[in-house]
C-alpha cells in the first residue's frame, strides 16, 4: 500500500497556548503534520513562503500583521502560486467573515467549535470544500444575500439545470462526496460543476455559489 502524504499545516497565533493545543491535535491525525508555528503574521508569510504549507490556520488579530493580511498576501487576487488559508478566530463578527473569504480563505472557523471541526475544514480545504462555522454559517448567507448587487439577477440563466442542483447543493452545505452521492455523479465531475458555476457567477469561493443561491431564491431556508 503506498503511504499517504500528510497534509501539511502552518499554525499562525500570537498565542502559544494556541499553538501548542492545535499542534498536539494536528499531530495527533494521521494524514497531518504540523511543519511551522508563527506568533505573528509577517512570520507567518515568511514561513509560508519558505516552507510551502498545504495549509495555513491564522488567527484574525495578531501583531504585526493581521490574519486577514495574511490571507491576501498567500491566497489574494492576484496572487501566483496561492496558498490555502483557514482563518481561527475568537471573533463572531460578519466582518471579518465576509472579508476572509473575499480575499480567498476556504475556511472560517470560530476557536471554540472544537477539535473535530478544525480537523474536518483541513480536510474539506484540501478536498476543495469551504467549511465555516455552523454557529455563523446562515447568518453570513443571509447577509450576503440580502447585500448582493441586483446587477447579478440574470447571472444564473446561463446555469445548466445539473449546474442549478449544485448550486442548490452548495447552499445546503454540503460537500462535494454529498452532492456527488445525491446526484449520482463523481466527485472530480462535482468539482467541475463547481468550477463552471463560479466562472459564469463571477464568485471566488462555494460561499459566493450560496450567497447567490440565497439571493435568488434557489436556498431551502
Amino acid at each position: 500500500m503506498t503511504p499517504v502524504t500528510p497534509i501539511r499545516i502552518l499554525i499562525a497565533d500570537d498565542q502559544e497556548n494556541i499553538r501548542s493545543g492545535f499542534r498536539l491535535i494536528l499531530d495527533a491525525q494521521p494524514d497531518m503534520t504540523v511543519i511551522g508555528e508563527a506568533a505573528n503574521g509577517e512570520r507567518a508569510v515568511e514561513l509560508a513562503r519558505h516552507l510551502h504549507p498545504d495549509i495555513v490556520l491564522a488567527d484574525v488579530r495578531m501583531p504585526r500583521m493581521d490574519g486577514l493580511e495574511v490571507t491576501r498576501r498567500l491566497t489574494g487576487p492576484g496572487v501566483p502560486d496561492p496558498i490555502r488559508v483557514i482563518v481561527v478566530t475568537t471573533f463572531d463578527l460578519d466582518e471579518y467573515v465576509g472579508e476572509a473569504l473575499r480575499l480567498g480563505a476556504c475556511g472560517f472557523l470560530l476557536k471554540r467549535s472544537g477539535p473535530v471541526l478544525l480537523i474536518e475544514a483541513i480536510r474539506a480545504a484540501m478536498a476543495g470544500d469551504t467549511l465555516i462555522s455552523p454557529q455563523i454559517t446562515v447568518r453570513l448567507l443571509r447577509r450576503l444575500a440580502a447585500s448582493s448587487s441586483a446587477a447579478d439577477g440574470d447571472a444564473g440563466a446561463a446555469l445548466t439545470p445539473r449546474e442549478l442542483d449544485v448550486a442548490r447543493a452548495v447552499a445546503a452545505g454540503k460537500t462535494n462526496a454529498e452532492i456527488a452521492r445525491e446526484l449520482f455523479v463523481s466527485a472530480g465531475t462535482v468539482k467541475t460543476h463547481i468550477a463552471n458555476i463560479q466562472e459564469k457567477l463571477g464568485t471566488r469561493n462555494r460561499v459566493g455559489i450560496a450567497a447567490w443561491a440565497w439571493a435568488h431564491g434557489h436556498a431551502i431556508p
